[in-house]
């Protein structure tokens, strides 16, 4: 019957509609009697309903029989991470969406959920509760305790670098510019004030102009940006300028000597001629970080992301993670400016739109207008239409070596999909 409320990262969306304290509930006792789990730990990011639904997500685990172990506000990393020496990882989180929104993401000792675990935790989720209910317990060590593991096992000495860090009010608030002092950093942190309701707004990982002028006006080395669970990187030159997470892998391909990279169908093309140019092999997923780590693991890689920030490492990890991908990156650069790490990219014209609508379902007219266009674009650039995971929206990416054609094949699909969809 597929996914009713999974969808490319676990279950989101506007807490009190589609995502209320009782699904949950349900969701937590569904998880822990599919995974058989008798203890689970439990983290949340920034959000004012996290409290709540952590105690609805509670509930759900002891009510089968499990022991909950709760880690206040960690990143997605940082549960993954403790994931392993537990029986399953949840943490209460909507990522990079808005700050009404929340979600619940679950870890597998050996990373995220396949498409069939979702399907078969959401076969229980109406199980009634068990005859004898786990206990709660809190982790008062555990956000020093995944700084302490990040920075021994991916940091490299900073001494004398400057660097700004947006943690987008949420998970990674404090934390970063932590793990970056310990390194001998000079750390100025934005976004690290969360009270609730900031969480990704006007900052962090999907809005990078507070960190472009912040890096400008400091004269900073770089600038890195996370998302609201700490999951997403994106970086900012000293000169304000973005390198998303092609160029960041393009970066840590080189640096870390790979003859093999996963990416997704967002990927920019330069990208992929970069790595043939260099004898790399690429793997293409569709998109979702989950899909990337799959690969990888299928295909005995180490390296792997997304354009949107996701980088995976499984070299002493078995998830993306952002602060991890952030010290790589610095350690990379090797004294280097990032303009100039990053240069080595040379990326085709990508025109993004993003259209809201009433229905994900491409109509006839859609499909056939993408395959007029890359007939037209073949061996020039592509058209790429997908409907996003997490929200009432359709993705439009165009992309070719000639920026103007670009720009006018995605304005003419945009309209088209807003006509037919919205």
């Amino acid at each position: 019957m597929g996914r009713q409320y999974f969808g490319t990262d676990g279950v989101r969306g506007v807490v009190g509609e589609l995502l209320t304290a009782d699904l949950v509930e349900r969701l937590g006792r569904a998880a822990t009697l599919w995974s058989g789990a008798r203890r689970v730990f439990v983290g949340r990011d920034t959000r004012g309903s996290g409290l709540e639904l952590e105690g609805a997500l509670t509930d759900g685990i002891v009510s089968a029989g499990a022991d909950a172990v709760l880690g206040g506000v960690l990143p997605s990393g940082a549960v993954a991470i403790r994931a392993l020496d537990f029986d399953l990882g949840v943490v209460i989180t909507a990522s990079h969406n808005p700050p009404e929104y929340n979600g619940v993401k679950l870890f597998r000792r050996d990373g995220k959920l396949s498409d069939a675990d979702e399907e078969a935790i959401e076969k229980l989720l109406d199980a009634p509760t068990g005859p004898v209910r786990g206990t709660v317990e809190h982790a008062a060590e555990a956000r020093e305790a995944y700084v302490d593991y990040v920075t021994t096992t991916f940091g490299a000495d900073l001494s004398g670098l400057d660097l700004v860090v947006d943690c987008a009010n949420g998970a990674c608030s404090g934390l970063a510019a932590s793990a970056f002092g310990r390194l001998g950093a000079t750390v100025h942190s934005i976004g690290d004030s969360p009270d609730g309701t900031n969480i990704n707004e006007g900052c962090g990982a999907t809005d990078t102009a507070l960190l472009q002028r912040t890096v400008v006006e400091r004269g900073a080395a770089l600038g890195l940006a996370f998302d609201g669970d700490g999951d997403r990187l994106i970086a900012v030159d000293e000169r304000g300028e973005v390198v998303d997470g092609d160029g960041i892998l393009a970066i840590l391909a080189l640096y870390l000597d790979e003859k093999l990279v996963v990416v997704t169908q967002m990927t920019n093309l330069g990208f992929h001629a970069l790595m043939e140019e260099r004898g790399i092999r690429v793997v293409t997923t569709d998109v979702g970080d989950r899909y990337v780590l799959e690969a990888l693991v299928r295909e005995g890689g180490v390296l792997g992301g997304e354009q949107s920030g996701h980088i995976i490492h499984l070299a002493d990890h078995v998830t993306g993670d952002g602060l991890p991908a952030a010290l790589l990156l610095c350690a990379a650069l090797r004294g280097r400016r990032l303009s100039e790490a990053a240069a080595i990219l040379q990326r085709f014209v990508q025109c993004k739109k993003d259209v809201r609508v009433s229905t994900k379902q491409l109509t006839s007219a859609v499909e056939a207008a993408i395959d007029r266009a890359n007939a037209e674009l073949v061996g020039e650039g592509r058209v790429l239409v997908r409907p996003s995971g997490t929200e009432p929206i359709i993705r439009i990416l165009v992309e070719a070596r000639d920026g103007a054609l670009a720009e006018k094949a995605c304005d003419k699909i945009s309209e088209l999909v807003e006509s037919e969809l919205g």
